[in-house]
């Protein structure tokens, strides 16, 4: 179709289950070039099932996953060439340094010496820790080795940048940071965004959220359209009433 535009990420009647127990129940959405999406969701609701089924960890057994038009399940090398993600859990390995961590994941990702070189500083300067490129991971606060992981997820040029609970454990000031850095990344419209959070305060005005609960998405689309449907003024009220609800 001439002129449509494929969207970074497109779920379509997704489902998923461990046994005989529902984890994800005809799960659909999509997130468009520089889209900051905010899953949010209670602990349990399905968000990492999820994520693990948009990073192939899981294979996808009922739906469809595409990464910039690229299926999951035919074509996964491609759609996870276009993927960048950053755990809950870090992945670093906290006895190398920056460059080290990063080198290494450019090796992973096939590039050169010094096509990494020049992507690692680009990366590393755009989190402002490019002067701490030598020090140990080991070393560093928590904000900064997010900083760190988010260079890494972007190293390859990802059109999408996966964030699974990426400030848990983060001090406030730090947490802060991290989410005005992550919204300001998709103000240029290059990059598209997946954040999952049980934490309100990290929606901003401006995103698109999706709200999952029990494993089905409970609402979606831009913050005030939630609130509007709610009848409710704020995302915080918005969220409240439709995990309440559905607990009943």
């Amino acid at each position: 179709m001439m002129g449509v535009t494929e969207a970074s990420l497109r779920v379509n009647a997704l489902s998923y289950a461990y046994g005989n127990k529902a984890a994800l129940s005809d799960i659909n959405f999509s997130v468009n070039a520089g889209e900051c999406t905010i899953l949010l969701g209670p602990n349990g609701a399905g968000k990492s099932t999820l994520f693990s089924l948009i990073t192939h960890l899981f294979d996808t057994r009922d739906g469809d996953i595409f990464i910039n038009g690229f299926d999951i399940k035919r074509q996964s090398c491609q759609a996870l060439s276009q993927l960048g993600v950053v755990f809950q859990q870090s992945t670093l390995d906290m006895d190398l340094s920056v460059l080290q961590n990063l080198y290494y994941h450019a090796s992973l990702h096939g590039m050169r010496r010094g096509q990494a070189s020049l992507r690692i500083q680009e990366e590393l300067e755009r989190q402002g820790m490019f002067a701490r490129k030598d020090e140990k991971v080991s070393s560093l606060n928590g904000g900064h080795r997010r900083r760190v992981e988010i260079a890494r997820a972007l190293l390859h040029k990802p059109s999408l940048l996966l964030l699974d609970e990426p400030t848990v454990g983060l001090d406030v000031t730090s947490r802060q940071g991290i989410v005005q850095h992550v919204h300001d990344l998709c103000s240029n419209g290059q990059l598209s965004v997946l954040w999952a959070t049980h934490l309100i305060d990290e929606v901003y005005p401006s995103d698109q959220v999706i709200v999952l609960h029990q494993g089905k998405i409970q609402a979606q689309g831009g913050v005030e359209s939630v609130c509007q449907a709610q009848g409710v003024e704020s995302i915080s009220q918005a969220f409240q009433q439709l995990t309440q609800v559905h607990n009943v």
